[in-house]
């Protein structure tokens, strides 16, 4: 399977069943929707910003057919005036590339200081989809064991309404 090892054996020992998409390279939604059809969940769009001073990290998690509007993001989020991250520190806080993003990768961020934040249509959804640390496969779960999954990743989260 693709992805990282850590995340297939963590998963398992938080007894968290998924379904695996295998898929060539989709570092964007456009590309990955193609491969996406006919699953049953909703898959998101996940975005890795850091606020001005670079002192603070933020994923934030969507569902992929919402349009990003980085401002209406930044009022809803309320920590100021947000860029997105650089590749180094994406991979820095996260242990992922561009195009790969995922709230798995909160498995690499021992500081916990990354903050989550969820966009609150989708606790509506019953399963959800990221890619597992690489954007060749995509893995479906419940939307629950997303939640006992940050749970465990002991990073803050909230969910928040984006739009």
């Amino acid at each position: 399977m693709n992805g990282d090892p850590k995340l297939y054996h963590l998963l398992s020992e938080l007894n968290i069943d998924f379904e695996y998409l295998e898929h060539p390279a989709a570092p964007t939604i456009e590309i990955a929707k193609q491969y996406w059809a006919g699953h049953d969940a909703k898959h998101c769009k996940n975005l890795f910003f850091r606020n001005h001073k670079g002192n603070k990290h933020y994923l934030v998690l969507l569902d992929c057919d919402k349009n990003m509007d980085i401002h209406r993001i930044e009022k809803r989020l309320g920590q100021g005036k947000l860029s997105f991250a650089s590749p180094e520190r994406l991979l820095k806080h996260l242990g992922l590339t561009p195009g790969s993003v995922t709230p798995f990768g909160l498995i690499n961020n021992s500081e916990h200081d990354v903050i989550v934040f969820i966009d609150s249509e989708l606790q509506n959804a019953e399963k959800v989809s990221f890619h597992p640390c690489i954007n060749t496969a995509s893995l479906i779960i419940k939307k629950d064991d997303l939640i006992r999954f940050l749970d465990y990743c002991k990073n803050p989260y909230q969910w928040i309404d984006l739009y």
